[in-house]
């Protein structure tokens, strides 16, 4: 029904709009008596045997909503109806910001893909920090950055910042210095700056009373030795592990009219190097860390191929506009299909 009749008449409108819409109708419905419950024994498999242990914590299963779909934590109640075995919000800020002027966001049918550059835009760590306190069982990672003018030699005191006011909410922490989006972000990745920004973090995670897993987002666009250095500063921060991959600034091979736009590309082109940077962390690091594997997965192949390739867990964003909630169901049922 979604991909035959719902979805082409969503993409006939903007997609900045429609995702506003589809939050607001998910909202809805969700609100009549019985839906949430109607939802949930469509969508949900459980079966003990898709439980898994990652860094410490339980997930009823490995499929999750990566993140930059609820990204102020308005949603994450409802979305966890679908089947998710966990939802990560954001990324948030310290301050609110607006992002990037409009229009921000592309849609690439005939790659089924989507750029953005939405340049972070979210309510504020502050305003997502008490939606979180009404939580009622759904396992949150929480997503954080700096703001867009936060120089980066000041850009740990934003990290810490979104990790302070997000410690007792989330279940776990990812650090995003991989979006293609904040102008230079993505310096942030090089070895010392980014050490020095996962130290700051892990030292104040471990003063606390029970210490919170932090990952590490990276870009598909890293070259093999700068993937090395990831693996490095892994094993010398003692982070809990990565998030593989955010989207990619590269347009090879692309179709759609929108191809030549600025911003961040996710979506199926995204589907083979990803999982080729999964691969490389996992081989190269001995799978010394866990990974969360993220970046065109648009069927339960695709999310096989993480996994088999080392993944723990995996991610879903743009797999799931294009395909819709059923695909979280595939791949669960695909999974215990080949235990």
């Amino acid at each position: 029904m979604y991909k035959f009749f719902l979805r082409p008449l969503l993409f006939c409108f903007d997609p900045e709009q429609v995702h506003h819409f589809t939050f607001s109708l998910i909202r809805f419905l969700n609100k009549i008596p019985g839906f949430s419950k109607l939802f949930q024994t469509i969508y949900e498999v459980k079966n003990p045997k898709l439980e898994r242990e990652v860094f410490g914590l339980k997930f009823k299963n490995p499929v999750g909503l990566a993140a930059g779909f609820d990204k102020d934590a308005k949603l994450y109640q409802e979305l966890s109806n679908y089947g998710f075995g966990f939802i990560e919000i954001g990324t948030l800020t310290p301050k609110p910001q607006d992002g990037n002027p409009k229009k921000r966001l592309f849609r690439l049918k005939e790659d089924q893909a989507i750029i953005n550059r939405m340049g972070f835009n979210n309510g504020g760590v502050l305003e997502a920090n008490e939606r979180l306190k009404k939580n009622n069982g759904v396992l949150i990672g929480g997503n954080i950055g700096k703001n867009k003018n936060t120089p980066n030699e000041e850009a740990t005191s934003d990290y810490v910042y979104c990790f302070e006011a997000l410690f007792t909410q989330v279940d776990y922490f990812v650090v995003n210095v991989s979006s293609p989006n904040t102008p230079n972000l993505r310096a942030l990745q090089d070895k010392e700056p980014l050490t020095q920004l996962l130290q700051t973090l892990q030292t104040l995670n471990e003063a606390k009373p029970k210490s919170k897993p932090i990952l590490l987002k990276i870009a598909p666009d890293l070259t093999d030795e700068q993937l090395l250095d990831i693996i490095d500063i892994i094993k010398e921060t003692k982070i809990a592990g990565v998030i593989a991959t955010n989207t990619t600034l590269s347009r090879e091979g692309l179709q759609s009219e929108n191809k030549t736009e600025m911003g961040g590309l996710s979506g199926k082109p995204l589907t083979k190097r990803s999982t080729e940077v999964i691969r490389f962390l996992s081989e190269k690091s001995n799978q010394a860390f866990p990974i969360i594997g993220v970046g065109g997965i648009h069927s339960a192949e695709d999310a096989l191929e993480k996994l088999n390739a080392g993944a723990s867990l995996v991610q879903l964003y743009t797999g799931f506009i294009y395909e819709g909630p059923r695909l979280i169901k595939t791949i669960n049922q695909r999974i215990l299909k080949e235990l």
